[in-house]
């Protein structure tokens, strides 16, 4: 899991780009359970459209963390 040990042995850059890939991880899961949970959003997208790009931004956040996950392990 989280090894504090590991994380002040990093360079400010590593650890600032570690933190910033987690926030984004964060900002791409909040955004697709947003567009698939908001029933009456603003902008007008079909139902549909609006669960696959959801599901799309999801992923997409998987992918990143795994990334960020990888890079933490290395």
């Amino acid at each position: 899991m989280f090894d504090l040990k590991t994380f002040k042995q990093k360079s400010p850059q590593q650890r600032f780009l570690l933190i910033l890939g987690l926030v984004m991880f964060a900002f791409y899961l909040v955004l697709g359970i947003t567009l698939i949970a908001w029933k009456d959003m603003p902008v007008t997208l079909e139902r549909s459209y609006r669960i696959a790009l959801g599901v799309l931004l999801i992923v997409y956040a998987a992918i990143r963390f795994a990334r960020v996950n990888k890079q933490k392990a290395d």
